[in-house]
């Protein structure tokens, strides 16, 4: 049932970006890359930058339990930029680069209930920013144009606010893992299947809790992964000169704020397509930007997402693929 509604949501976006496309005008739209040309391209390496920034922030989180170092910035970094390309290039749901990610940490970091309580806080913790840097970026908005479609959608954001406090209770005070495993088990009744599966959900919500009483590190992650969603949205305002529209950086802030709370509140939708593009447009009219330009500069960061993300597919599988080979040489001697 999963497979068939991620189906229908990417063949409905994919609609809705071939309507787009055709309404901004295709001409136009082209003729607004091929202006840009080759220079799109430095939103590739650029790129580093603002995952860099999000894996230091992950770093503080896992360094309590990784003792000796081996999960170094460089290595988080390469799993940060994994994640991020499985599930903005792969059909496998909102949390498949998370699992991803927490496999490729437990090679250097063996404590699965460690690892996993660093990937759910950090999520959580992104799940925070996003809901900061939107609010930034919608009070930009109303700043720069007054418009009431923003002030709208502030009030309906605040109104969703709730929903992540709620989950950090959850997470802080109700032993969610542990209620989860019992609950599950209560119904399936394959207690040893499902502990090998799930670990120690215990110990999971243990980690949880030592985590959230580490407050100074909490803050810290949070404010690494603020910057990288501020120094992402550098992207935006060198693509739309490229494109030769400029704008100045608060408008260019407003817009990648606005665009990332596409991409996450509308996760169900394979690499966001077709919901990326209609929220460049409609924000991009409150900010001055035609809605080619805007249609361009989302297609230009689908570029750099294919031109970052591919690599970063490929060096994961020949990882995997040399530590399988490793593996195998080991048994046979």
């Amino acid at each position: 049932m999963t497979k068939w509604l991620t189906a229908l949501f990417g063949l409905l976006g994919l609609g809705l970006l071939i309507g787009l496309v055709a309404q901004g005008g295709t001409t136009e739209i082209l003729a607004l890359l091929a202006t840009a040309g080759w220079g799109l391209l430095w939103l590739i390496p650029f790129h580093v930058l603002p995952i860099a920034l999000d894996a230091e922030g992950w770093r503080v989180l896992l360094r309590h339990r990784d003792v000796n170092g081996t999960a170094h910035l460089p290595f988080l970094w390469w799993i940060a930029s994994v994640r991020e390309a499985v599930g903005r290039l792969l059909p496998v749901g909102g949390v498949g680069g998370e699992i991803v990610g927490i496999r490729l940490t437990l090679w250097r970091v063996p404590d699965g209930a460690a690892v996993t309580a660093s990937v759910v806080i950090e999520t959580l913790l992104t799940i925070v920013n996003v809901y900061l840097f939107v609010a930034a970026g919608l009070c930009l908005v109303i700043a720069l144009d007054g418009g009431s479609l923003a002030g709208s959608l502030l009030g309906g954001l605040a109104a969703t606010l709730p929903v992540p406090l709620l989950l950090y209770w959850l997470l802080r005070h109700g032993a969610l893992f542990a209620r989860i495993e019992k609950l599950v088990i209560g119904m399936l009744g394959e207690e040893s299947k499902l502990a090998a599966l799930f670990g120690s959900a215990s110990r999971l919500d243990a980690e949880l809790r030592l985590i959230f009483e580490r407050r100074r590190d909490l803050l810290i992650s949070l404010l690494w992964q603020l910057a990288g969603m501020v120094v992402g949205a550098f992207e935006v305002w060198l693509a739309l000169r490229l494109l030769g529209h400029e704008i100045s950086p608060l408008p260019a802030i407003a817009l990648e704020a606005l665009g990332l709370s596409i991409r996450h509140f509308a996760f169900f939708v394979p690499a966001g397509l077709g919901v990326q593009e209609a929220g460049f447009v409609l924000f991009g009219q409150l900010l001055g930007v035609p809605a080619d330009a805007a249609i361009a500069l989302s297609l230009a960061k689908r570029v750099r997402e294919l031109g970052y993300g591919i690599p970063a597919l490929l060096s994961w599988q020949w990882a995997e693929t040399r530590r399988a080979l490793k593996r195998q040489g080991s048994d046979q001697r």
